[in-house]
């Protein structure tokens, strides 16, 4: 079936509907990753957006059930090359189109990816519309400015409804491994995958779920983490009512000077207990330091965006999937920019002097990698022991 990827500018792509027939609106942005399509269609953090995909084929090794990053696809539509007619994978359960049909998402294939992401480097990110409902490119344009995008609270919208314990059976979190050494401890599924097993947990930690990944939260009981999540509202006073060693603010969508009540709650914990912050997570506690945010043209969505660590000097390769960006110039005196994006200098790490607190704009937890910043998580557990030995 013909489908159209229109954008607010006029710009309008012809190519192949998969997926699910229908219209979808958003912004759209493109994720330049070889790999990992299926964590970026279920990452909270593109909740509202279309995203395209800037590697010619994907779908390949179909979809599985165990390297979603939340329970159903998030984004609203899907623009790709060339899908991939063969799905080819032991741990696959269903293909790429059958998936997003069954989650009712909007594709699009046959579509010039490339000239698509050189206009989006161009002009910016924009309001877009995939759509099978017609054939006119004037209304498909017109249906793309009528979008509702700025200004939206897509916190609410992926957020926690309720307080749980991630993982109380320590089996959401085991790490897939190829492969184990002989003196590795490993448990098998009824698939046969094998996992290694979970270190013992020896601190608590509140986490604010503004649209958290579960490989985060799989990631923080790797190092030693019992995480109790919390809905993105969750007051300062609920969250220190629960004596939790540390507090971890977490990625999401959207603008994060939308989410003032966010800002006020991570306000009032500054100083009270190690906070640690990924992502919209980072914004938001710059936003809580005094500091402000801005809109990126394009944004940084890959898995290649080369970070400098200024206190050290060495380089990491990061991913990155963020609209926003702290503005440096806005920060207190007592806040320290500790990392940098290479590709145009905005701040991508901070720490505050006196309290323990710190975040990055990347993903350490990122899946699939790289893993080149994946210590943050052990950092972090380091922070939160000597915060308790000197309680």
């Amino acid at each position: 079936m013909t489908a159209l990827l229109a954008l607010e500018d006029g710009r309008v792509f012809h190519g192949e509907s998969f997926g699910a027939e229908g219209t979808a609106t958003g912004e759209v942005c493109f994720n330049t990753s070889m790999s990992g399509y299926q964590e970026i269609l279920t990452d909270p953090s593109y909740r509202g957006q279309i995203v395209a995909m800037t590697y010619p084929e994907i779908g390949n090794y179909g979809v599985n059930g165990l390297d979603v990053e939340s329970d159903k696809p998030q984004v609203r539509g899907f623009v790709i090359e060339e899908l991939s007619p063969v799905v080819s994978n032991w741990r696959s359960d269903s293909d790429l189109a059958g998936y997003l049909k069954k989650h009712g998402i909007q594709g699009i294939q046959g579509i010039d990816t490339r000239a698509l992401t050189r206009h989006l480097r161009t002009r910016g990110s924009m309001r877009a519309c995939i759509t099978t409902e017609t054939t006119d490119p004037s209304k498909a344009v017109e249906m793309a400015r009528n979008a509702s995008y700025e200004g939206v609270d897509f916190v609410k919208e992926v957020t926690s409804t309720e307080k749980h314990q991630w993982d109380k059976e320590s089996r959401l979190s085991r790490e897939w491994i190829i492969r184990p050494g002989s003196e590795t401890e490993v448990d098998t599924d009824e698939k046969g995958n094998v996992f290694a097993a979970l270190p013992p947990a020896t601190h608590t930690l509140a986490a604010l779920d503004f649209g958290i990944k579960k490989n985060i939260l799989r990631s923080l009981r790797q190092n030693g983490f019992d995480v109790t999540v919390l809905p993105a509202t969750a007051t300062a006073e609920e969250i220190l009512a629960l004596g939790t060693d540390g507090v971890f603010l977490s990625n999401g969508p959207g603008d994060p000077e939308a989410l003032d009540y966010a800002r006020e709650t991570v306000r009032s914990l500054i100083g009270k207990k190690p906070l640690f912050g990924i992502c919209l997570g980072h914004q938001i506690l710059a936003l809580a330091l005094g500091g402000s945010t801005f809109k990126l043209k394009f944004g940084h969505r890959g898995g290649n965006q080369p970070v400098k660590d200024l206190r050290t000097g060495k380089i990491a390769i990061t991913s990155q999937n963020h609209g926003y960006a702290v503005d440096p110039e806005s920060l207190p005196s007592d806040v320290e920019v500790t990392h940098v994006n290479l590709n145009d200098g905005t701040v991508a790490g901070l720490r505050h002097l006196k309290h323990r607190a710190f975040s990055v704009q990347y993903h350490p937890e990122a899946c699939p990698g790289p893993h080149d910043a994946d210590y943050f998580f052990a950092e972090f557990a380091k922070e939160v022991a000597a915060s308790k030995a000197t309680a």
